[in-house]
C-alpha cells in the first residue's frame, strides 16, 4: 500500500467508498487496486488532481517523504 495515499485520504476525510466514486468504481474495486498498486495511469492522475499533490509524493513507498521533497 501507499502510505501517502492513505494519509491524504485521512487528511481529506475521504472514505474508500468516496474515492471509488471519484474514480468510477466500487469501494471494493478501489480498495483492491490500492492494496495491490494496480491503479491505471488515469486513475492515479485523477487521485493526484483530487489531492492536489504530485505523483511521486502520492505513490511513494517512503512515508517520511513530504510533498516538497
Amino acid at each position: 500500500m501507499f502510505p501517502n495515499l492513505m494519509a491524504e485520504q485521512a487528511r481529506y476525510e475521504m472514505t474508500d467508498s468516496r474515492a471509488g466514486e471519484i474514480l468510477g468504481m466500487s469501494r471494493m474495486a478501489y480498495w483492491n487496486k490500492k492494496k495491490t498498486g494496480k491503479l491505471t495511469v488515469l486513475e492515479a492522475k485523477k487521485l493526484c488532481e483530487t489531492f492536489n499533490v504530485s505523483f511521486d509524493y502520492l505513490f511513494s513507498f517512503d512515508a517520511s517523504k513530504t510533498e516538497g521533497d
